[in-house]
C-alpha cells in the first residue's frame, strides 16, 4: 500500500484508473466510478497482490470475517471502524499503523479521497483482524 501513498480521487467528472484498477482486479468490473467507497476494495486489491487473503467484498464489516480475530495488533493487521452508528452496515477498514488511548493510526484507501495514513478515534473500533498469507 505505501507504494501507492497519495494515490488521489480525481476532482470532477474523471476517475483515477487506479483506483477503478482495485475494483476491477478483485471482480467488480461494472464499477465505474470512483464515488464508490474503495477502503475495502483497495484493501482486497494490495492483500491480493501480496499473497493474503481477503474479503472480496466491497463492505469494510466484511473484513471483520477474515484473518484471526486478535486484541494486540501489530504494524499491518486489518482495522476495521464503524460510521454513522455502530450497528449500520457502513464502516472502514484499513491497515494498523499505531495506537495510543483515543487514537489507531491506519494507512488505508479512500481516507480524505486518497491512500494515507489518518487517525481514527478508539471509540469506532470493531475489531481488529490478523490476516494468513495464502497461495496466489
Amino acid at each position: 500500500m505505501l507504494s501507492h501513498y497519495g494515490l488521489s480521487e480525481i476532482d470532477g467528472p474523471l476517475n483515477n484508473p487506479h483506483i477503478l484498477e482495485f475494483f476491477h482486479e478483485i471482480g467488480y468490473t461494472g464499477v465505474d466510478s470512483e464515488e464508490t467507497a474503495w477502503c475495502s476494495s483497495s484493501l482486497n486489491y494490495f492483500a491480493k497482490h501480496n499473497g493474503y487473503e481477503r474479503s472480496g467484498k466491497l463492505d469494510a464489516r466484511s473484513w471483520l470475517k477474515v484473518g484471526d480475530k486478535i486484541t494486540e495488533p501489530k504494524l499491518g493487521d486489518v482495522v476495521v471502524f464503524w460510521r454513522n452508528k455502530p450497528d449500520s452496515w457502513e464502516g472502514h477498514v484499513a491497515l494498523y499503523i499505531n495506537s495510543n488511548d483515543k487514537f489507531i493510526w491506519v494507512i488505508g484507501g479512500n481516507q480524505s479521497n486518497q491512500i494515507n495514513v489518518t487517525a481514527y478515534s478508539k471509540d469506532k473500533l470493531l475489531g481488529y483482524r490478523r490476516l494468513k498469507k495464502i497461495s496466489t
